[in-house]
């Protein structure tokens, strides 16, 4: 796996080991994503689900409610995060093709105001953005720009101090 990539002038390489692919779903409002300020950070890939196309995403971390506890044997992996509702993580995974190793974060509490009026988030959920800072803290690559333009980090960072020191 290639851990440089260009600069952004393209001469002087920057190490990026964990390459981040998000898969999104463009019924999801960009107004209201957490990920949309990561739109051009280095190391993030954005796609857009489209129904009748494939996504070879090689081999990757799903975060995922239903994995195995994400941890220090994980880093250096490439990370998948698929942006949806909660109900539609089966559509878009059932488009992924590759090796996905599927891994869980420790319970941490979401700063997001959540609210469905279709249905119930899971106890555990996270803003997306939470997620990808959470998981790049475990992972040993810390990010903390991927911050920087949540309107809720402070509270986040808050009501998570572990998440600081994990890793």
């Amino acid at each position: 796996m290639d851990n440089e990539r260009a600069g952004a002038d393209g001469a002087r390489p920057l190490p990026f080991p964990m390459d981040v692919l998000i898969l999104r779903d463009p019924r999801e409002s960009t107004k209201k994503c957490s990920l949309t300020p990561l739109r051009g950070a280095p190391g993030v890939r954005f796609l857009e689900y489209q129904r009748e196309r494939r996504y070879a995403v090689g081999r990757r971390i799903l975060l995922s409610p239903e994995g195995e506890l994400l941890g220090p044997a994980d880093a250096g992996g490439d990370l998948l995060l698929l942006d949806c509702a909660w109900r539609r993580v089966p559509q878009l995974l059932a488009a992924v093709d590759g090796e996905l190793s599927a891994r869980r974060l420790p319970p941490l509490v979401s700063a997001y105001p959540r609210t469905s009026r279709i249905f119930v988030d899971p106890a555990q959920g996270l803003a997306s953005v939470e997620a990808l800072y959470a998981a790049s803290v475990l992972l040993g690559d810390p990010h903390p720009e991927w911050l920087a333009g949540y309107r809720w980090a402070a509270e986040f960072l808050a009501a998570n101090p572990a998440v600081l020191t994990m890793g």
